[in-house]
């Protein structure tokens, strides 16, 4: 509302009310809808870090104009389509491993709370019935805009009304619908009908954490009418209703200009995720700030997925390394640079994530440092005794450090690294339209090529392959194979981009 950071101090210190608008449910959820759910699940893992309780409220619209079009032309009823796509949004969201929220409301299992709120604003001489249909009179409401900035006498009838001339003032807006034929509908004290878009949070937030309560969110493009209505009816419903916290996450475009299904120019998660990883687009979802613009980009989806594989396989080989010594008794001292490997990573982190939640950067920096430091020391395992110790008890911390970042950020596999590095590498072939035995067969032939020292041959295998996102990496006599961002579009990466990469590991330089 100041439009501004502020410190955040919950109306009940320890427990924190969140509200968060959530999917229309008439279609597959695009990208713009997994960032809006991976922008505000990050919030709440980062509120249970800091112990507080969080009552996690996001709704699901399932009455709706768009809805009844879309089961109209498919011949299904409207609220067995919108059933059908909230089942859908929840397994996309438990693929991008977002944690279920406290409550998942729906508007037609709320139509009384909504009913009792239309009433209550008509009581309060702040909305009126024609034929059916009731209207909110924004004139009645002195301090419309305050949220997004709009002036009334500029402003808009709504996204999803056309003007009514029956209307007193032409940004009035429906709070209740008259039932139209072929539409479904509810018995109301105006008439059977349903709700208009915006009453549905206001009646569901305030079921679930009264009139007053810590922060609501959405996307930004819900700021105005959406949100500035909902602000509206909610204090004429009840003087004292407050949203303390006001937060919007910005679009994801698709050359600059914003995703969304009435503009066609979308992508579902469910496409993005048959060619990448689920943890690799979470990666890509929170590698800009919530509220900036999130250009969608293939480079982008490819460094995502490059940079988990390396951040899986190097805490994949911390686990291998240390498997031999895990029922060693003894504990020692860890090292001062490993200690201070892991003050720099918390509070490196601590720091960016309180800062409204800034994860543009939030695994380079420490969290690289981190990593470089298992790789480092797995090879320095044969020490001497107390040495090893140490140096076993160092990995062991940094390992669980890095392990707590991964958790709270929602990119801690459920499964063994083994399993998420395969599931990685089979998304890789299949963007390379390759199979696993068609790489190793290359893989043969490039050897063949270089005993027979016809390395014109053998380089020009390795460069097909890295241009598919296939790298080679020859270790001693054996050479395996692991995914990568292909060639020309890694070339083609502006600079600031080259520098988010991961850094290297020592077999990678080699190879």
């Amino acid at each position: 509302m100041t439009q501004q950071k502020e410190l955040f101090t919950p109306i009940v210190p320890g427990k924190v009310g969140m509200y968060v608008c959530g999917v229309t449910a008439y279609d597959l959820s695009h990208l713009g809808h997994a960032r809006a759910a991976v922008s505000f699940d990050l919030l709440y893992r980062y509120l249970e870090h800091l112990k507080c309780e969080v009552t996690y409220v996001r709704n699901f619209t399932d009455v709706d104009d768009k809805i009844i079009r879309r089961a109209n032309d498919l011949g299904e009823n409207p609220l067995s389509l919108s059933n059908r796509y909230c089942q859908e949004y929840l397994v996309d969201m438990a693929d991008l491993q977002c944690l279920p929220p406290t409550y998942q409301p729906r508007v037609s299992d709320h139509m009384e709370q909504i009913k009792d709120m239309i009433t209550q604003i008509i009581n309060n001489d702040c909305a009126y019935v024609v034929e059916g249909d009731v209207f909110f009179a924004v004139e009645k409401s002195p301090n419309y805009g305050r949220l997004s900035g709009q002036r009334l006498e500029n402003n808009r009838a709504g996204e999803r009304v056309a003007v009514d001339s029956r209307k007193r003032n032409p940004a009035d807006f429906a709070l209740w619908k008259a039932a139209k034929a072929g539409e479904p509908s509810w018995d109301s004290p105006w008439g059977p009908g349903r709700p208009g878009w915006h009453i549905e949070c206001s009646a569901m937030s305030a079921h679930y954490l009264s009139s007053k309560f810590d922060i609501h969110g959405g996307g930004i493009d819900l700021i105005f009418p959406h949100h500035e209505n909902e602000i509206a009816q909610s204090c004429a419903a009840c003087q004292d209703s407050n949203v303390s916290y006001w937060m919007h996450n910005g679009h994801v475009t698709n050359n600059n200009e914003k995703m969304s299904k009435s503009l066609g120019n979308f992508f579902t998660i469910r496409q993005i995720t048959e060619r990448y990883h689920p943890l690799a687009l979470r990666h890509f979802l929170i590698s800009a700030h919530y509220r900036s613009p999130l250009n969608y980009s293939v480079l982008q989806l490819d460094s995502a997925s490059d940079a988990v594989f390396y951040i899986y396989q190097t805490l994949q080989d911390c686990e291998v390394a240390l498997s031999p010594f895990q029922e060693h008794g003894k504990t020692a001292r860890i090292n001062p640079a490993a200690e201070d490997c892991i003050n720099k990573l918390r509070d490196e982190f601590h720091a960016r994530m309180s800062d409204d939640l800034n994860t543009s950067h939030i695994l380079t920096g420490a969290f690289q440092d981190a990593l470089k430091f298992i790789n480092s020391s797995l090879n320095m395992l044969k020490q001497p005794k107390q040495q090893q110790l140490s140096l076993i008890e160092s990995l062991r911390k940094i390992e669980n450090e890095v392990k707590e970042v991964l958790r709270i950020l929602g990119l801690l596999p459920p499964g063994a690294y083994s399993e998420v590095l395969q599931q990685l590498k089979d998304k890789a072939l299949k963007r390379a339209e390759l199979t696993e035995e068609d790489v190793l067969q290359l893989i043969e032939e490039r050897a063949a090529a270089r005993k027979n020292k016809d390395f014109s041959k053998s380089d020009q295998i390795r460069a097909d392959l890295t241009r598919k996102g296939i790298a080679l990496m020859d270790m001693g006599k054996e050479t395996i194979w692991r995914p990568c961002v292909p060639v020309e579009q890694e070339q083609e990466a502006p600079p600031a981009e080259k520098e988010k990469k991961p850094a290297a590991t020592g077999e990678e330089q080699k190879a």
